[in-house]
């Protein structure tokens, strides 16, 4: 009998991007800078240290890498929870580092929803893209306040594709019968295995039609001043093009954003992972050993090797 145990709490980390990226210039200033510096230094910080006070306004910075499934949807929707109880909206903002190239539907569709549900409580909110927000990443990327993308970050792919292998013919080939039952006419329009139908590939082209057609208009909600139909044709663009097709608001890395909002705002990142289960910590704790292990075993194999090597040399020319 297998047993399913059930998933550990998530752990929810906050740090403090202002005192961290502080200490660590602090700490080169020490090194580096004669005593007149390093108490500018000190003064600056406290300069800063009330400017921010004054403007009493903190941002959180969440992290969205996603894959075909938009698994990382889980982590997203504690950490907004955790915002939408905590901050402040209208006053308070939120920055998401987003790096995503698209996947499952149904996975970005809620993702995005997520990201809704800032705008919808009255949160400014900036996406960030280092390197990709394309397809369902664009999905989640257009409902932002504003997009902020690096010159070369691959931008767009408003387009839907579904792609599906038939092995009929390989089937009759072997005269193996593939039978499909079903009720409805359209329950399974396409089929692996079966013969597909005109009928069928017609009423499956029109579905993917009508998904792009809700894509479009999701990403026109959003975007009104967004050319739709000039840019959903699946197409992706770079950086500086999407700028100019007003896919984007601004060229800049999220490092360089984000650290220019550090001397007059709290800015907190926050991150989410989930506990290792007692399996995951044992073969974690497995592999560690095994790293340690390896290294010597392959030094030792080398030497003898080596050595062996060394004694063949010598036997063959006995001059060395």
């Amino acid at each position: 009998m297998l047993f399913h145990l059930p998933k550990l709490p998530a752990e929810i980390r906050v740090s403090h991007l202002n005192t961290r990226i502080n200490e660590q210039r602090k700490k080169i200033a020490q090194t580096t800078a004669s005593k007149l510096e390093l108490l500018q230094l000190t003064q600056q910080f406290a300069k800063e240290a009330r400017a921010r006070k004054k403007t009493n306004q903190k941002i959180y910075v969440l992290d969205f890498k996603g894959d075909v499934q938009a698994s990382a949807v889980e982590n997203l929707r504690e950490e907004i929870t955790l915002i939408l109880a905590t901050a402040k909206a209208g006053r308070d903002r939120v920055v998401v580092r987003l790096e995503s190239p698209g996947g499952m539907v149904h996975g970005y569709g809620l993702a995005a929803a997520q990201l809704v549900r800032l705008r919808d409580a009255g949160f400014h909110l900036t996406i960030c893209v280092d390197k990709v927000a394309a397809s369902g990443g664009y999905m989640m990327a257009c409902i932002a306040s504003e997009i902020i993308s690096a010159p070369f970050a691959v931008v767009g792919s408003i387009g839907v594709v579904a792609q599906v292998p038939n092995f009929n013919r390989l089937l009759k080939e072997h005269n193996i019968d593939f039978e499909l039952y079903t009720a409805g006419q359209y329950k399974r329009t396409v089929t692996m295995f079966g013969e597909n139908t005109e009928e069928g590939k017609a009423k499956f082209e029109e579905e993917l039609q009508q998904t792009h057609a809700l894509f479009k208009h999701f990403v026109e909600k959003y975007r009104p001043q967004l050319n739709v139909e000039k840019v959903a044709t699946g197409e992706h663009w770079y950086g500086e093009d999407a700028l100019n097709l007003n896919l984007v608001e601004k060229l800049q890395t999220s490092d360089e954003y984000i650290l220019s909002l550090l001397p007059q705002h709290d800015v907190y990142a926050i991150q989410t992972r989930r506990k290792p289960t007692l399996g995951e910590k044992l073969g974690l704790q497995a592999a560690q050993m095994a790293d340690s292990l390896i290294p010597s075993m392959v030094n030792k194999l080398v030497d003898t090797f080596t050595q062996a090597n060394a004694n063949l040399v010598q036997m063959r020319d006995p001059k060395l």
